[in-house]
This record gives structure tokens, sequence and C-alpha cells, in this order.
């Protein structure tokens, strides 16, 4: 274990981390200062104060917000660690309120999980806790471990994030897939015959440089091919190019019966069985015991399973499996 310079640290006042990381997160002195429940002159003081020890401009302003310099970011992700070790360590023992807490939960998520948590997550946290807020945020896969560690997020879901002794893992669901279309061009039946759907044009999510993107793997284990003509990033683009176009929208099932109506499309299940990972929800092992986190989850668990029933049901009678990441 290293050893603290107890002297050294004894001269710094502890205080101004807590304003530089109020500084980071919110970019701008005045919502720094109204985070900390402090005055804006104190706040300036403390900026003023932190230039001096650390010998840079650490934010300059741009606009109406104030842009982190080089020396800051590079600060930002140690003292960020440091102060939520600092705050378990502290509130380990102490009972979470939602009703009464202030703060901003941060949740990296796919595209699937963004559409299907988000609305329902949202009404949880007004009703029950509105004091609390949420950013959804995309994580490249290399960055979420680390993101984990310094509490950057709060936790992750999704289907892409492998298992290590670092995190804590809990499988959400698995989910089935369906396909999307306009009746009013396409001539196809519903159920969609195998012959159909191969035969048909189709728009895919993708995040890749191929058309067949998060489906692709799948497709070629099941021993089929399909003519994407449209690929994209979100899945609302994907079932909104089936509504405009005769195309077949391939989407995770969650997605085709909540929002494919909205778009005016028939629901079909897939007639072809695919199976992708499960969808997982993720967390560090430090925040294991961390009470406010351990009711973040339980909120998404009990919002996961309020949207599942139709889904579960789909699942029974097509004996396959589908999650989108």
């Amino acid at each position: 274990m290293t050893t603290i310079d107890h002297f050294n640290l004894r001269s710094f006042d502890l205080n101004l981390l807590v304003a530089f990381d109020a500084l980071m997160t919110e970019g701008n002195v005045t919502k720094a200062a109204r985070r900390l429940k402090i005055q804006q002159p104190a706040m300036s003081h403390s900026l003023s104060t932190l230039r001096v020890l650390l010998q840079d401009e650490l934010f300059i302003r741009v606009g109406q917000t104030m842009q982190p310099t080089a020396r800051a970011q590079s600060l930002a992700v140690p003292i960020r660690k440091a102060l939520r070790q600092a705050q378990l360590a502290l509130t380990g023992g102490e009972e979470f309120n939602p009703a009464t807490e202030e703060r901003i939960f941060r949740i990296a998520m796919s595209p699937e999980i963004e559409l299907l948590l988000i609305p329902d997550l949202t009404a949880r946290l007004r009703r029950l806790a509105p004091g609390i807020k949420l950013l959804a945020r995309v994580f490249p896969h290399e960055a979420i471990e680390p993101s984990l560690e310094d509490g950057s997020i709060d936790l992750a879901v999704g289907c892409t994030y492998s298992m290590t002794s670092r995190r804590s893992f809990e499988k959400l669901y698995d989910t089935g897939v369906s396909c999307c279309f306009n009746a009013d061009l396409m001539t196809l039946t519903n159920p969609v015959g195998l012959a159909e759907y191969l035969s048909a044009e189709h728009s895919t999510i993708s995040q890749n440089e191929t058309l067949q993107g998060c489906i692709k793997d799948a497709l070629q284990i099941a021993g089929v091919d399909i003519n994407v003509v449209a690929a994209a990033p979100g899945y609302m683009s994907v079932l909104s190019a089936a509504q405009l176009s005769p195309v077949i929208a391939t989407v995770p099932t969650r997605i085709a019966e909540r929002y494919g109506p909205l778009l005016g499309l028939e629901v079909s299940p897939l007639p072809v069985s695919l199976t992708f990972p499960a969808v997982n929800m993720v967390w560090a092992k430090h925040a294991d015991t961390d009470p406010a986190n351990g009711w973040l989850r339980q909120q998404i668990r009990e919002s996961f399973a309020r949207t599942g029933l139709t889904e579960a049901i789909a699942e029974q009678e097509l004996g396959s499996s589908l999650v989108f990441a």
C-alpha cells in the first residue's frame, strides 16, 4: 500500500477537491456554487486558490461555460475516484433516502436499453425521487471498466460487457426478436413466413462498417442471409425507414411492440431463430454496498419487469431469444 504523506495533505484544503469536481461536473461557476450550496464568490475564491496551488488556469471561460484545460482533464478522474471512495467510506452505513436525495445518476447503455429504460425509469424517478436526475451515456466497450471504477458512471446496462473480478453482474433478461413492416407498402402476411422474410428488403441497426451490423453473426450462425438496404445506429431510424419504405425492420420484441404501433407498423414474430447474449446490469465491486447504487439497480429491475410481460409470452411461443447492443 502506498504511504500517505499526511503532512503535505494537511497543508492542502481538501474541500478544494470538492470544488474542483463540482466545476468539472457543471462547467459553470454559478451552477457549481449552487451544487455545493455556497455563494458564487466563495466558489470563485476556491477556483483562484486551485489555480495558484496547481499552477494552471484549470478552467477557461468559453461563452457561458468553463472549459477544462488539459491539466484539469488529467486531474478529473483521480479526483472523482478519491471523492467517490471517501463518500462510500463515510456514508456506507447511512440510510439512502431517495425522496430527499439530490444527485445525478450516470448510466452507460446501448441504443436498445435507451429506448426501453429511459421512459420508464424517468417516470419512476420523478414519482419516487424528485431530486434525482438521470444522465444516459454511450461508452466505448473498453471505457466501461475504468469509468465504473472512477465513478464516471454508476452502472452499465447492455450485452457487450465481459465478466471480471472487478465488476458485479446481474442478468436482466433474454429478449425475443420481431420484425416490423408497413402493411400499406408491403403485401406480407402476419406472421411473416420465412420465404417472405428472406426475399424482402430490410433495414437493420448497425454501429460498425457492415450493413447487417448487430445481427450479422446471429444470421451467419442461423445460416440465413438477408438483403439489407438501409442500416442506421438507432432503432427509431430503422423503424422509421420501415414506416416510409417497403422494407422489413428487424428489432428486439420489446422495441417492436412498444414503438412499432406508434408508427403504424405491423409487428410479426421473426420466422427464424436467432440467439444473442443476455442483457446484463454491471457495476463496480466497490458499489455493492452503496445504498444509492443498490436503489438504482432495483428501479432498473422493476422498470424492465414492467415492460417485459408481453415479451415473456412471445418467448414461450417462439422458443427463441435475441438481445441487441
